[in-house]
Order: structure tokens, then sequence, then C-alpha cells
């Protein structure tokens, strides 16, 4: 859509959101992280590059509202594999397209590279993510969130963190 542009107020408060989520997920604060998503929203990472029936495909997270507090819980105990020595992150977000945009929600496409470290061991992961943000004067919110690994039909492996 070409008329969309990324100086749209709506599209600049989207990418504002998705900014704020990465920071969240590299500060480790994942309950308020949690707190971002719409109560009906899907966290999503699909190990098929191409589809988009989540529902029927082989998904390596596939996360409503309460799986998404279940993974935040593991994360933040102190006693579960992904919270000891959890990973350090960084992650950047960028080459943003738009592709739909109303005065309720924002589709937005972006490229995620990751560096994580974790018991002497640098990790980077590259993605193409999709997040549909609706739009609200009670604050925005993510309402999906599709994270395409570049290498999803290859071993990942077990990260301690959010992507």
């Amino acid at each position: 859509m070409t008329e969309l542009v990324l100086t749209d107020s709506r599209v600049a408060r989207a990418i504002e959101l998705v900014w704020h989520e990465a920071e969240l997920l590299d500060d480790k604060q994942y309950e308020t992280w949690r707190k971002l998503y719409t109560d009906d929203a899907m966290y999503v990472i699909p190990i098929d590059q191409e589809g988009d029936d989540f529902a029927s495909s082989l998904n390596m997270v596939y996360d409503d509202s309460r799986m998404r507090s279940m993974r935040v819980e593991r994360m933040v105990q102190g006693y579960a594999p992904s919270a000891v020595a959890a990973a350090r992150t960084v992650r950047t977000l960028s080459r943003f397209s738009v592709s739909d945009v109303s005065d309720t929600e924002v589709a937005l496409r972006s490229a995620q590279i990751l560096v994580a470290y974790k018991r002497g061991h640098t990790l980077t992961l590259g993605a193409n993510v999709t997040h549909r943000i609706a739009l609200s004067d009670s604050g925005d919110r993510i309402a999906q969130k599709v994270v395409r690994l570049l290498n999803s039909d290859e071993h990942v492996p077990a990260a301690g963190f959010l992507l």
C-alpha cells in the first residue's frame, strides 16, 4: 500500500509500541510485556515460513492469553530452567512496512535481529515479524505477533528468552 507512510501518527504509535515491547523483553520485564497484549491476542512462532493457518500448523509457540501467562510464570520463577541464568538479549527491529492501517488497527512488518548471551555463548537470530496493533484512546495493545525465524525449519536451540 504505497499511500501508507511511516509518518502517519497511527503508524508511529504502532512502531513505538513495538519498540517498547522489544525494550521490555530485553529488560526481562515479562509481566509488563504480557500486559501489552489484548485479551484475545495470539503470539506465534511458526515453523512454516509461508502459512497463516497457525491453528492447524506446527508451531514452536502458539500462545493465547493463558499460555502467555504460563510462559511468563516460567520465565520469572527462579527454579525454572528458562529463568536460571536467563540469557541477556539485545534486539533491533527495523525495516518497518505497513500492510494496513485504520483508526482502530495497524498491521506492520519488520525485521528483527536478536543477539543473546548465555553461559559464555552468543547466539544471533534473525526473523521477519508481523504485528497487528489495536489502537485505542485507553492505550494501544498488541492484537497479534508472528515471529518467523529465518531458521525455523532447522534446529533452534532452547533460548531462555522470549522472541
